[in-house]
């Protein structure tokens, strides 16, 4: 499980409004940062014209990008320099904890923390300070998690349109200034390398993990759908003592909505119908309660991070999308990399970098916010403009890869 959670309070951190240290860590770091981490060899910027008018016009800015990949915050260096203008984004707290270095790059490229275990006013409040000086574009990921379904987006979280209404109703009592817009941003990598020999070890290394012989005599697709029943049937196993039986797709779904139904009984959080990283996104809450609590017993402790670890892999279980790979049609390249790297990441806890990648970070047309939500609509109308561009971006982007 990644260390996403941080046993201690939090502590707000705040970025570092710098104009020296973005353009050094752009030029001298970010490219070789970008290969080694991330795989990520090059980086092609579309509709930087679309930013570049909205800052111009005077709007506070919001780039609301799809959540793919941990380096996704990172492909916007073309994009700031077409722009001439540095960022601000919006980060998880844990990022901040991992070392030193990782803190104070974060910080002096702009970025500042969100506790995603409950609401962080600091972090809201900072975020419409950003938009109604506006200076700086602001990067929020809707999705609220990474996906690694490049093209496939998960439920979008509110957040977004609440802190752009915010800061323009700010707005709208400052004489002359010009209204907050939204920028819906696709990100989408392509993978350029041999992708059987990129997957071929992590196969065989997780197949050998359940002590089978490799697969190698069969289809890959086969195979990828022989770890899939083998991962889910080891959960059911853990948190049900057996494994079910009938189609997968719907054991995933019973599985997650099972297990997070007892755990909202259990700690008394009211169910949403926002998608599962906002059930989790409560769970936590409450459970992060206790386990800070230091009234709180060592079992009680302990099953709190039971629990946790439970939130985490279910919010995991529902990143992979239905049919994302096809048994009997060709399939796109990055579908198979990235149910690989899933298998990966759910079983070993880590991620082999897998390159050469090229991304494509594409601009989206302007959505102008008001400060008043039309509440008849059955749907925040502004996040559902955010998802509609997103989702037609990412498809015609798609549609550029190879299939198999």
């Amino acid at each position: 499980m990644q260390n996403v959670i941080i046993e201690e309070p939090y502590k707000f951190v705040p970025p570092i409004d710098s104009r020296f240290w973005p353009p050094l860590i752009r030029r001298f770091l970010l490219p070789a940062h970008l290969r080694n981490a991330y795989g990520v060899a090059s980086i092609e910027t579309r509709g930087a014209e679309r930013l570049k008018a909205s800052i111009d016009a005077g709007h506070g800015v919001i780039l609301a990008p799809n959540h793919c990949r941990m380096s996704d915050p990172l492909t916007f260096g073309d994009l700031t320099r077409a722009t001439g203008r540095n960022m601000h984004a919006m980060a998880s707290w844990h990022l901040f904890k991992q070392n030193w270095l990782n803190t104070f790059m974060l910080r002096r490229i702009g970025a500042f923390s969100v506790y995603r275990e409950g609401v962080d006013r600091q972090a809201i409040n900072t975020a419409v300070d950003i938009l109604v000086e506006g200076r700086r574009p602001l990067v929020l990921f809707a999705e609220g998690a990474i996906s690694r379904h490049n093209d496939v987006l998960m439920p979008l979280m509110d957040g977004v349109a609440f802190i752009a209404r915010t800061a323009a109703k700010r707005r709208e009592k400052i004489p002359g200034a010009a209204g907050v817009v939204i920028h819906p941003v696709a990100i989408r990598y392509f993978y350029r390398g041999d992708l059987m020999a990129a997957v071929t070890p992590v196969l065989d290394e997780i197949e050998g993990h359940f002590s089978w012989f490799p697969q190698q005599d069969k289809p890959l697709i086969q195979r990828l759908r022989q770890i899939a029943q083998a991962l889910l049937s080891l959960k059911e196993i853990e948190y049900f003592g057996t494994a079910r039986i009938g189609d997968f797709y719907e054991r995933v779904d019973n599985l997650i909505q099972d297990v997070l139904t007892r755990l909202e009984e259990r700690w008394n959080v009211r169910p949403t119908s926002e998608g599962v990283v906002a059930r989790v996104k409560n769970l936590r809450g409450a459970i992060v309660a206790t386990l800070l609590d230091p009234n709180a017993s060592e079992p009680q402790r302990v099953e709190c991070r039971r629990h946790l670890a439970a939130c985490y892999y279910v919010q995991q279980m529902s990143h992979y999308p239905r049919n994302y790979v096809r048994q009997s049609q060709k399939n796109v390249p990055e579908h198979i990399l990235e149910t690989v790297e899933r298998f990966e990441e759910d079983f070993t806890d880590r991620i082999r970098v897998h390159g050469p990648l090229h991304a494509v970070v594409q601009v989206g047309e302007a959505i102008a916010v008001s400060s008043q939500r039309d509440r008849a609509a059955p749907v925040d109308p502004v996040m559902e403009q955010i998802r509609v561009q997103l989702s037609d971006m990412l498809a015609k982007l798609s549609e550029e890869s190879p299939r198999i």
